[in-house]
């Protein structure tokens, strides 16, 4: 095989290989022999089928066959023999028409990572905040939970529902015109008035009702309401009232802890602690991350491979896309998006940059996933398969490099994370959990200083640092702040959700690594709140 250097710029470079007539041909004498035992043809006993009636009947195939093994094995070797280190998948061509029993001529182009300098890991200063999780805040937890474990009474017969009660209903949803809409009919849906799940309007117009009352009452769907047929139009509900409750007290004590499967209040306590303790050092955490990936994202600067940073754009910029289509404006949202695109490729450059700095500083520091670790992360992913499809997950993974260091890549960095937090100077000062997510939330407490971005909410120079549009790109990684604490994570489920104006629900960020030598750094971009799809009577 010759080898020629036909670019060698920057971190591109591109070689053109040649595959001789004489090399493929070896190759197919080789396969011959492999699969001759195997071969049947009439007249001739088993394994004893000539080589040239073999090459006559299968000779396309198997010079097909050899022709990529030997480009495969052309790239790795050409790799090796120069010491490359590519950033992603090496694009391989065949030049002209490959003529069989010819030579192949191969043009192979690619980008290699970058020399990392040595990155500076001494003197690192990190503030810990921290908050304490008090009496008060599990108190707080204990009645949330309460209130949501209510207990309900039939009301008297006159009784007239009030904020607070319980209203079943028969209900029929019409359009302007009076012409009943999909979706929009069914039965014995129950909701809570003063819950704010059903679309704005509709609850405050129960209240005074009774059970057997008929009426008819009047709503508008919010202008961004999923179903376009009916966002921002006015319909009425034709609405019969079947049932009216009034709430039992909910008594905070063993026998309510009972009801959640535990054995007493004490424990109940205790697991809530513990939850909120967990909440609060993961913010605690994203702080002083944050912190650390601005340190070294403004004390490093070297050049990094566009095809990375193309990846990592991509997948910022289809997420926002995502977002943008759920925004009550979708063109003006896409519009923002398209004034702000350098500032979001300007934040892929950074992650690929982080990404590239945590895998030098792990490696360089003998920081590793160990093989049991890798197994239970592949285990852990593949419980999102069906048990059909689990082993050929599990087998994909074990095949893929990049599959591979997907999976990886979050776990080494957190090594490499908690690593530095080890070297890194650290002071502590206690502070209230709104001063703390005040602290991740401000733009000055994560700008690095150079780039004009922050980690959770980054935004364009110029705009203001409230919540913009569509939610920004790049995040470190962030406990769900407004997520409820439950006992042992049971919160019922709500009657009647055909009528609900579900609360948007957070889109996780889903992560690829980009090269399978260079771990993705974990500042993600942020959960963006989009509505959720709902029926037509939402």
């Amino acid at each position: 095989m010759q080898t020629v250097e036909t670019l060698n710029e920057g971190l591109k470079r591109a070689y053109t290989l040649k595959i001789t007539a004489k090399d493929i041909d070896s190759k197919v004498d080789a396969e011959v022999k492999r699969v001759a035992p195997t071969i049947r043809m009439p007249g001739f006993r088993p394994g004893k089928v000539p080589a040239n009636l073999i090459r006559k009947m299968h000779g396309e195939a198997l010079a097909q066959d050899a022709l990529n093994n030997s480009i495969q094995e052309g790239v790795q070797k050409l790799i090796a023999d120069h010491k490359l280190r590519p950033a992603m998948q090496p694009s391989v061509s065949l030049e002209g028409e490959y003529a069989p029993g010819g030579d192949a001529e191969i043009k192979v182009e690619l980008e290699v990572l970058p020399d990392v300098p040595t990155p500076s890991i001494e003197g690192i200063k990190l503030e810990r905040l921290t908050v304490q999780a008090d009496d008060a805040a599990v108190q707080a937890q204990l009645e949330q939970i309460a209130s949501g474990q209510k207990s309900w009474n039939d009301a008297p017969a006159k009784h007239k529902a009030a904020t607070g009660d319980n209203v079943t209903m028969d209900f029929v949803g019409k359009t302007a015109d009076g012409v009943a809409f999909e979706g929009g009919t069914g039965t014995d849906m129950a909701v809570e008035i003063g819950s704010g799940r059903l679309i704005p309007g509709f609850e405050d117009q129960l209240v005074g009702v009774k059970a057997g009352d008929e009426l008819t009452i009047n709503v508008t769907f919010p202008e961004d309401y999923g179903s376009k047929d009916l966002a921002g139009k006015p319909a009425t509900f034709d609405l019969k009232i079947t049932k009216v409750q009034t709430a039992g007290e909910s008594k905070i004590d063993d026998d309510f802890a009972k009801q959640l499967g535990l054995q007493s209040l004490e424990q109940l306590t205790g697991l809530l602690k513990g939850q909120i303790e967990q909440q609060l050092n993961g913010l605690t955490r994203t702080h002083m991350k944050r912190k650390l990936l601005d340190q070294l994202a403004a004390g490093h600067d070297f050049p990094v491979p566009p095809s990375m940073v193309d990846a990592e754009f991509q997948q910022i910029w289809h997420q926002l896309q995502h977002e943008a289509e759920h925004e009550a404006d979708v063109e003006a949202a896409k519009a923002e998006l398209e004034a702000e695109r350098d500032e979001y490729r300007a934040i892929a450059e950074r992650r690929v940059r982080l990404g590239l700095l945590l895998s030098e500083i792990g490696n360089a520091n003998g920081v590793e996933v160990s093989a049991n670790e890798m197994n239970q992360l592949i285990a852990q992913a593949a419980q999102q398969y069906s048990p059909q499809e689990r082993d050929r997950f599990i087998q994909y993974v074990r095949q893929e490099p990049m599959a591979a260091a997907q999976l990886r890549a979050p776990l080494f960095e957190d090594k490499v994370v908690d690593f530095l937090f080890d070297k890194a100077e650290i002071t502590d000062r206690e502070v209230t959990k709104e001063e703390l997510e005040a602290a991740i939330e401000s733009e000055e407490g994560f700008d690095t200083g150079t780039h004009h971005h922050d980690h959770d909410n980054h935004k364009p120079k110029g705009k203001k640092a409230a919540k913009p549009k569509a939610e920004k790109a790049e995040k470190a990684e962030k406990p769900a702040k407004a997520k409820k604490v439950e006992a042992a994570d049971i919160e019922p489920a709500a009657p009647g959700d055909e009528l609900v104006q579900a609360e948007p629900v957070k889109k996780a960020a889903t992560k690829k690594a980009p090269a399978a030598k260079a771990e993705k750094a974990a500042d993600e971009k942020p959960a963006k709140k989009a509505p959720a799809k709902k029926k037509a009577a939402e």
